[in-house]
């Protein structure tokens, strides 16, 4: 099959899990004898021409901008598969491509300018519940509110304005939770499909022993509610935190003495991390995709903690083996400390946790499902 990418890179000056699935996964399609072409607009390029912010608000407000139907079109794909377009690719070609459209809904930009549904420590639908002008009020994109407003703009008619999604003839969301957010805004469940990421590792669970401490891997911004956590984290108990972000200097301050925060960390040293961890804690506060870092958790057969709300709590709680513990989302210390030693207590945790993992997060699952969903994109458009 021949299979056009397309996507907008996001810069490398925030770490983006976003594009490394992206790359990952036309890897795999190549690997699997797929024909696959990567149509890609890198904003470290971009934003290096004068006047790129505006020329990127013009351009998410218009729904024009860069317009890859002539490379497309030289490709001939069967099927074209969308992962971002924002802010760097126009929208307006998706209303005459007549070719079979697949996407995948990473996060929730189409119902928020944050792409979070976050606001102020709190889940926040006001735009999607029919007050769009409320991103520009609250400066929802980069706390901005002439940033924010092409965005508004662009969603002011919600799921039924949006190009891509009026475009797609399947839309792949990465859990239970996005399906059920998109469907309750009017994304028809016929036109969905449930296929999430998967990693591929080599951290299969060893017979070494744990060390003890606690992992945290995550960008230090609100959403992620890091900070949350440390305020309530148990005295006694060790907490390591790997990531960076705007909170950072609140978290330092915030950290006791049995907590450490050390910053930016390889890739490969942070999946060494996690094989050897006590559990690997998840405090976000908004819905999430589906974590990257919870996937490796799992196939290193390491517990997890989440806090509930979002979906890797959905996860752990309606997965059929005992995989991790769900705490309340604003958890006190004897919550977070109960948690913690049901899964110190545990001796089968880490068997279903690589179970779990093999049974839905695999480069094998993935790469099935989604030919599966071409498959189906080919006959809905035919």
């Amino acid at each position: 099959m021949r299979i056009a990418v397309v996507h907008s890179f996001y810069s490398s000056d925030v770490p983006s899990g976003e594009n490394v699935v992206v790359q990952a996964q036309v890897s795999s399609l190549q690997q699997a004898g797929h024909e696959v072409v990567l149509v890609g607009a890198y904003t470290d390029e971009l934003s290096q021409k004068p006047a790129y912010p505006a020329s990127a608000a013009i351009w998410v407000t218009t729904g024009r901008g860069q317009d890859p139907t002539a490379t497309l079109t030289r490709v001939n794909p069967d099927i074209t598969h969308l992962h971002n377009l924002f802010p760097n690719f126009a929208t307006r070609w998706l209303a005459h491509w007549a070719r079979p459209v697949v996407a995948t809904l990473h996060q929730f930009r189409p119902l928020c300018a944050a792409g979070t549904l976050y606001r102020s420590g709190q889940v926040c639908t006001l735009c999607p519940d029919g007050a769009p002008i409320s991103a520009v009020r609250f400066g929802c994109y980069r706390h901005s509110r002439l940033a924010t407003l092409p965005i508004a703009w662009r969603n002011r008619s919600g799921i039924r304005g949006d190009s891509v999604l009026s475009a797609a003839d399947v839309a792949v969301v990465l859990s239970a939770r996005a399906w059920s957010t998109y469907a309750h805004y009017g994304l028809p469940e016929s036109r969905m499909a449930l296929l999430p990421n998967f990693v591929n590792v080599d951290n299969k669970p060893g017979s070494g022993e744990r060390n003890g401490t606690w992992l945290v891997v995550a960008r230090l911004s609100e959403e992620k509610g890091v900070l949350n956590l440390v305020r309530a984290w148990p005295h006694h108990e060790r907490l390591d935190i790997v990531g960076t972000g705007p909170q950072a200097e609140d978290i330092r301050r915030a950290c006791p003495p049995n907590v450490k925060l050390l910053g930016q960390m390889p890739n490969g040293q942070v999946r060494s991390m996690i094989s050897r961890c006590a559990g690997l804690i998840i405090p976000s506060r908004w819905f999430e995709g589906m974590p990257t870092v919870y996937l490796e958790a799992l196939a290193a057969g390491t517990p997890v903690i989440a806090f509930r709300g979002n979906s890797a709590a959905d996860d752990v709680e309606t997965s059929e083996r005992k995989i991790g513990v769900v705490v309340p989302r604003e958890p006190t210390a004897n919550e977070l400390l109960a948690g913690l030693l049901e899964v110190r207590g545990s001796r089968k945790m880490s068997a279903d946790c690589r179970l779990h993992f093999e049974d839905r997060f695999t480069e094998r699952v993935w790469l099935r499902g989604i030919e599966e969903v071409y498959q189906r994109a080919l006959q809905l458009h035919s």
